[in-house]
């Protein structure tokens, strides 16, 4: 479904909304720190979610460009019948590339772009893993991993789990994780 834009040529002029929404690790909108509940609101900014040129997410609310602070990245990933839905229930579809960061999170590339594994599917995600031999990835294996060791070749479904610097994460994917007032300093370190 694509965003719908159409208030803009009614309303030119309204002014850009920032640092009331958010989107948390696992997915969830968050309205001044608070989470929102209501199914309608939700579907709504599921529908209306989308970036500009700059890497800015936000929602389109009418002819109000609701800007989202972003806890991790654009997208919350979630296990659903064998392959990957994001948090607005956009299929992933093809996988292109799976990272491990060095704070433990797993991170999808999928068609909608990156996007943080929710951490309730980690530990059926990471008991799939296998060596390149099809052995099951140990705690072991994982750890050198995360440690740097270019030798470990971590599997899922096939592809290999590339190592990843959180803090590089927003640079490397282009996008920007705590949107600000054009004129106002980038906070972000990108």
């Amino acid at each position: 479904m694509a965003v719908d834009f159409s208030a803009i040529a009614k309303w030119p002029n309204v002014p850009a909304c920032y640092g009331w929404l958010s989107l948390d690790r696992r997915g969830q909108w968050r309205l001044r720190g608070e989470p929102v509940t209501h199914r309608g609101l939700i579907d709504f900014m599921n529908r209306q979610y989308t970036h500009d040129e700059a890497g800015n997410w936000f929602v389109q609310n009418g002819p109000q460009r609701v800007f989202v602070e972003l806890a991790t990245t654009p997208w919350i990933y979630r296990r659903e019948q064998g392959g990957f839905i994001t948090h607005t229930g956009t299929p992933a579809g093809t996988v292109t590339a799976l990272w491990l960061d060095d704070g433990g999170s797993v991170l999808v590339e999928g068609c909608p772009g990156i996007g943080l594994l929710d951490d309730r599917d980690l530990p059926a995600f990471l008991a799939a893993c296998t060596l390149p031999d099809g052995r099951a990835a140990g705690e072991g294996e994982l750890l050198a991993l995360m440690a740097g060791d270019g030798s470990t070749d971590v599997r899922h479904d096939g592809l290999r789990l590339q190592l990843l610097a959180a803090g590089k994460l927003a640079a490397r994917f282009g996008f920007e994780p705590r949107p600000r007032p054009p004129g106002e300093a980038d906070q972000s370190g990108r």
